[in-house]
């Protein structure tokens, strides 16, 4: 009889230790999943630059911003797309109605060499900028 009874003792032990081992290994929380997910999800995004300047020319795909970098002067070429979107004065607009001399601020991708606009916003330029615009043309 004390052996039957020190067996059921020794059973019951061993699977209330392999109980306790197991109850102390964290299970994964879905939000720490989650967590890694956003990780991978933003180190993949291109990251965006931006650059300020005045409009040297403007195509229908691309253009031409003439500004400051690092304390140099310098000219950047924006590629246009479908995907662009374009401001002046606050109101939505096309390429066409970007005007040489208009201040403007492009948020860009870098995409192998190749600078992409997302966003340009423009304000009009100086008045001796549209001046200058003015001046070769009546001449």
């Amino acid at each position: 009889m004390k052996r039957a009874l020190a067996a059921v003792v020794g059973v019951a032990f061993v699977f209330a230790s392999a109980g306790l081992v197991g109850a102390q290994t964290p299970a994964p929380k879905p939000e720490d999943k989650k967590m890694e997910d956003k990780k991978d999800a933003s180190m993949k995004k291109t990251p965006h630059h931006t650059a300020v300047g005045t409009v040297k020319t403007v195509g229908p795909d691309s253009v031409v911003v003439a500004g400051k970098a690092k304390g140099k002067d310098t000219e950047w070429t924006f590629a246009l797309n479908d995907k662009t979107k374009l401001k002046k004065a606050g109101k939505d607009v096309t390429a066409k109605d970007l005007a040489v001399g208009d201040k403007v601020t492009v948020r860009y991708m870098d995409e192998g060499g190749k600078m992409t606009a997302m966003s340009v916003s423009a304000s009009a330029g100086s008045k001796q900028a549209a001046k200058a615009k003015e001046e070769p043309a009546k001449k």
